[in-house]
């Protein structure tokens, strides 16, 4: 009988806004319908326009958010951290807890030595760490 995953007894993660996870690098942030409509409405714009300025469809068919010209996140603003925090995708909620990043300690401490905020705050169960893995586009 196993004893569960290696992070049973739970890992910590506080979001420092640093924005190691949002700029420097190419990627994609996966949106999905009612993702555009919290963004849209969180940046009082109709679903066609935040479409056409903020989102791309990717070969694979799934819509993903644009990034800036210097490969940051198109709502990263250096100096006042994530614009639409409050309504970010699922994609951005469910960091670090993805299920790459929670596959091994070792995976874990990878991230963990550009990402301030792992390993530190708040303690979040197994159960919130699978619920949160499993919901990572």
């Amino acid at each position: 009988m196993s004893a569960g995953p290696w992070y049973r007894d739970g890992l910590r993660f506080t979001c420092t806004q640093c924005g190691n996870c949002c700029t420097g690098f190419s990627g994609t942030v996966a949106v999905n319908e009612a993702e555009i409509t919290a963004l849209a409405a969180h940046l009082e714009l109709d679903g066609t326009t935040f479409r056409q300025r903020y989102t791309r469809v990717m070969p694979a068919g799934f819509v993903s958010l644009r990034e800036k010209p210097n490969l940051d996140c198109v709502f990263w603003a250096r100096g006042r951290g994530c614009l639409v925090y409050e309504d970010r995708p699922t994609q951005c909620r469910t960091w670090p807890f993805w299920r790459g990043n929670v596959e091994t300690p070792e995976s874990w401490a990878t991230e963990a030595d550009s990402c301030p905020g792992m390993n530190s705050g708040r303690l979040y169960s197994l159960d919130e760490i699978e619920e949160q893995a499993n919901r990572t586009p």
